[in-house]
């Protein structure tokens, strides 16, 4: 490797250990780079960091943004809570598995995870914490059950994905209903026998009347029809991702016009927590575009292709050390930046091994996802605690069990495909 790079290389990472903000610690390593190569033209610099943020694709992510927030203020978030309150009532774990559930389905509406932690912690953990759950088993189920957000669509890692990688995001989009289902489904187990262990109690013991359930479903139906109108449009062609996007917004300010909740000033509140979300997400993406640039001039994806495939013949082997690599990194590096930089590497030694490439998206994505609760940087972790007010030191502890459940659902992911392409096998 170019000692320049290298050097480009370790200031960018000291920078991110010293906790810098990620958009100034990526663009200090690529100056580096830029002042240490006098021959290369600066202006490239300028040039990649407005040009990577200028990709039509990328535009999905204030709308799916600015839908999500809308969902927020249109009583959406608490009739989607009425309905999970029905479904779990009398599982084991009451409010934590409604906890859980809630992510998946607000998940498929707000398309951030950092906004579906910040929202549970608020609404759902006192009330936990009320009903006798531990703080630090309240803040830890909300944080992990924030995760399955960016594997829901219309997750905003799904769409830097396939913009980064030219990968169908219908497809991607498609593939992580089963992902975001499977996890669901184990966490939600997981819940359960760590509930009935702690004598954590169901929320009611009696059945559910029908009336009960026609109440509950009602309100529901038109919030969680959003998600199949964004994957049903995109697959039958009537709009692309990015189209989604905007009918989603107008999909989320209709919801708040006919149940009569939004109001004008919480449109412009609205908009102005888009502006300061899709701002630290695009700062990132350009950053990165800028280092991604210098790892291409200097052939780096190509000369770390053709090593690994000539030092590892079993692509199971590959995966295996993908995923240990993802992790650690993960651990120091936020998720977004880390895709853009190691994606184009990553991406193309994958097909090199005959896999999958939605399979690998998904794998990658799920390892980004672990690396939000993942010490000593994890960015959902943190959310999660500086609201709830749960020590982190607790919260480790206290996420141990979930952490085991995690790494199981990463093997089940990297080693059977079927778990993301059964979908894409179905309906495609």
């Amino acid at each position: 490797m170019n000692g320049v790079l290298a050097i480009a290389a370790i200031v960018m990472l000291v920078l991110l250990f010293l906790k810098v903000p990620v958009y100034i610690s990526v663009l200090g390593g690529a100056m580096v780079y830029f002042v240490m190569n006098p021959d290369v033209n600066s202006i490239v610099f300028a040039q990649q960091a407005i040009t990577g943020t200028e990709s039509i694709s990328l535009l999905a992510i204030p709308f799916f943004v600015c839908a999500g927030v809308m969902m927020n203020y249109t009583g959406v978030t608490k009739r989607i809570m009425d309905f999970c309150e029905v479904i779990t009532g009398r599982m084991y774990g009451g409010l934590a598995q409604v906890n859980v559930l809630l992510s998946t389905l607000m998940g498929g509406l707000s398309g951030s995870n950092l906004a579906d932690a910040a929202m549970e912690a608020k609404m759902l953990v006192p009330e936990m914490v009320k009903k006798g759950f531990s703080l630090e088993f309240s803040s830890v189920v909300t944080a992990v059950s924030a995760m399955i957000t960016p594997l829901i669509p219309p997750g905003i890692a799904m769409i830097l994905y396939g913009c980064i990688a030219n990968v169908s995001i219908g497809d991607l989009f498609l593939s992580g209903l089963g992902i975001g289902a499977t996890m669901c489904i184990v966490m939600m187990i997981v819940v359960r026998f760590m509930s009935k262990k702690r004598g954590y109690a169901p929320l009611r013991t009696t059945r559910v009347s029908g009336k009960e359930w026609g109440a509950a479903i009602k309100p529901a139906i038109l919030p969680l029809c959003l998600p199949i109108i964004i994957i049903g449009g995109i697959r039958i062609g009537l709009f692309t991702a990015t189209e989604a996007g905007a009918v989603a917004i107008v999909y989320a300010i209709l919801l708040g016009v006919i149940y009569r909740e939004m109001r004008w000033s919480d449109l412009k509140q609205g908009l102005k927590e888009t502006v300061c979300t899709t701002s630290s997400i695009m700062l990132i993406v350009a950053a990165a575009c800028v280092f991604s640039w210098v790892l291409t001039k200097e052939r780096i994806p190509q000369q770390l292709t053709a090593w690994i495939v000539s030092t590892i013949d079993n692509k199971y082997l590959f995966l295996l050390i993908v995923n240990i690599f993802l992790i650690i990194v993960g651990m120091f590096i936020e998720g977004n930046a880390s895709m853009i930089i190691l994606v184009p590497l990553l991406h193309p030694i994958a097909l090199e091994y005959g896999i999958n490439e939605i399979h690998f998206a998904m794998t990658y994505i799920f390892n980004n996802a672990i690396g939000a609760i993942s010490p000593p940087m994890g960015t959902l972790m943190f959310v999660t605690c500086g609201i709830t007010g749960c020590k982190t030191g607790k919260f480790i502890r206290e996420a141990v069990p979930f952490y085991i459940m995690l790494l199981g659902v990463l093997l089940l992911i990297t080693y059977v495909p079927w778990v993301s392409t059964g979908l894409l096998t179905l309906f495609g």
